[in-house]
């Protein structure tokens, strides 16, 4: 199996985090794609990615720290990607749902990614919230990123879908839409190019729902988390919903992973 995106740098893990990551290859679990959203977040992914080679990072300013950055954060991006070749550009997107979105800001910084990542064959990761036709115009004018870029957590509508497939896209589903709230994206994942289908937990983020979570996880103050041990139970669910075989949906998705990421 293949997480094509996670959080396992995120400090809400520290007290489990050891053992996740011990118990992962146990669990089937091939690589994993750990992303970085701020200046402050890239030293924590590199450090895990000295784990070995199944923890790929991706380091990327992610649309929420957009306010936040400081002057030189391109240069320190572009550090961090250089002295990690196998990494990702990610996360990064845009995101309309926050409180008082800079949106003029979002695009700059998006932009200059994109562009980085194209001249350099980085594959993109994009978080993308209450802004798809903003993105979808973004890319059509901005250079094509030629290994291809994941719409991770995709929650985007079917009508998108071949577009974002002749630009190169990827869509990856979490475990957070196992719920019957989300069951009008069922239909969406239905009919997801199967070429194009990947498995992600967000973990800490998008947890399966209460009553279907097989690894419950919660701080002190109640925060429920998501287990990154939940990808299994995320390709059960995807390999249900498309009526496979969980084996089967596994030998997809490695192939779609491998081309998208190497």
């Amino acid at each position: 199996m293949f997480d094509a995106h996670n959080h396992l740098q995120d400090e809400r893990l520290d007290s489990w985090r050891a053992e996740m990551m011990d118990e992962s290859p146990d669990l089937g679990i091939t690589e994993v794609v750990v992303n970085g959203t701020c200046a402050e977040d890239w030293p924590k992914v590199a450090k895990l990615s000295e784990r070995g080679d199944w923890v790929r990072p991706a380091f990327g300013l992610h649309p929420w720290y957009v306010k936040q950055r400081g002057a030189d954060w391109r240069e320190r991006l572009e550090e961090w990607l250089l002295c990690f070749p196998r990494s990702v550009m990610g996360e990064i997107g845009l995101d309309r749902w926050i409180a008082e979105p800079d949106l003029e800001a979002q695009c700059e910084c998006f932009e200059w990614q994109l562009k980085w990542a194209a001249a350099h064959d980085r594959a993109v990761t994009i978080h993308c919230l209450k802004a798809h036709g903003l993105l979808m115009d973004l890319l059509r004018v901005g250079p094509r990123i030629e290994r291809g870029f994941l719409l991770h957590s995709y929650g985007g509508p079917l009508e998108m879908v071949a577009e974002w497939v002749k630009m190169g896209g990827y869509f990856s589903i979490s475990p957070y839409f196992a719920g019957e709230r989300k069951r009008a994206q069922w239909e969406v994942f239905k009919r997801l190019p199967l070429d194009r289908l990947l498995i992600e937990t967000d973990a800490p983020d998008m947890r399966p729902p209460l009553e279907m979570n097989p690894r419950p996880l919660v701080l002190p103050g109640g925060e429920e988390l998501n287990h990154p041990a939940n990808i299994v139970f995320c390709y059960e669910w995807v390999a249900e919903l498309r009526g496979m075989a969980v084996e089967e949906l596994a030998e997809r998705v490695a192939l779609n992973y491998r081309r998208l990421f190497g």
